[in-house]
């Protein structure tokens, strides 16, 4: 991928409470940071609290080598900050405190600007919550960029009216089985996990389809062509910003030329391994992840 080019992450910044305390997060966020390890030039667009916590996120995000200048500080709502919540199994479930800043992202020429200038914008259904957020979001998705649609099922803010018009812009989307069951629900779509897979991704004229299935691996399809890894098996620490790992991987990988089972082997390697590990980006090197997957 040229060095000059890059990707715009939209959306959602915030403080993930776990049980052993609280830790920066956001699914644009933790995919911008992977990519920037795979030496991708990502930008996040997102909104903070004139608030102390809201200075915390760009520490992280300046310690991390990722710009600021489009994390628009709000100074009447909060920055945001989740619950979470983990099984025996170390599975995450999430409470999302609202209103919050990234609720509120303005369209400003600045960021107008960002996406007419990026190879590609990536984006969840969960900050497509407020009215605000999601109007910018759709005026972004009006530009001749790849459009990556990261789906983010979390109630009460998982209804058809809010994200089938992003699925619609869409001409990437990764998303999870249990996602992929309750949307193809919505257009009666019936059959196998596969036979869903084949028919979401002709409904959509979609160019790729990913769909991860947490320790049982993921499937891509791909120009008509369906791809499956079995996954790689860790002991979870927990499932924390592990498919965000996966999707930025992948990205990696696809914008590198690489074919795609190559491809969703790497994915499915830096989200196991960022599973092994507590929080959702733990710190790790391409070479750590190159051992992962020889081992």
């Amino acid at each position: 991928m040229n060095q000059l080019n890059q990707i715009l992450c939209f959306g959602e910044i915030l403080w993930d409470n776990l049980p052993s305390g609280p830790v920066p997060g956001g699914a644009p966020m933790n995919v911008a940071l992977h990519l920037s390890r795979f030496g991708i030039q990502a930008a996040v667009a997102s909104g903070i609290g004139n608030d102390d916590k809201g200075t915390g996120l760009l520490d992280f995000l300046k310690a991390s080598g990722l710009r600021t200048d489009l994390v628009q500080v709000h100074d009447s709502l909060p920055t945001s900050e989740v619950l979470v919540f983990l099984d025996e199994h170390n599975t995450a479930t999430y409470e999302i405190c609202e209103p919050v800043a990234w609720d509120e992202i303005s369209l400003t020429p600045e960021l107008q600007k960002e996406a007419q200038a990026s190879t590609a914008i990536v984006f969840g259904s969960l900050a497509s919550r407020d009215p605000l957020s999601r109007n910018t979001l759709l005026k972004l998705l009006e530009n001749n960029i790849l459009k990556i649609m990261d789906v983010n099922l979390r109630p009460p803010y998982d209804t058809e009216a809010i994200v089938t018009p992003l699925l619609l812009k869409s001409d990437i989307v990764k998303l999870n089985d249990d996602e992929l069951m309750t949307i193809s629900g919505w257009y009666k779509l019936p059959g196998t996990l596969e036979e869903r897979i084949k028919s979401f991704y002709r409904l959509l004229n979609l160019k790729t389809l990913i769909v991860t299935m947490g320790k049982h691996g993921a499937y891509v399809l791909h120009h008509n062509e369906l791809y499956h890894h079995l996954g790689f098996k860790v002991e979870t620490a927990d499932s924390v910003g592990a498919g965000d790992a996966f999707l930025a991987g992948f990205l990696a990988a696809f914008f590198d030329g690489k074919d795609m089972n190559r491809a969703l082997t790497e994915a499915s390697a830096i989200g196991a391994y960022v599973a092994s590990q507590p929080g959702a980006t733990p710190s790790y090197t391409r070479d750590v992840i190159g051992e992962f997957i020889k081992s």
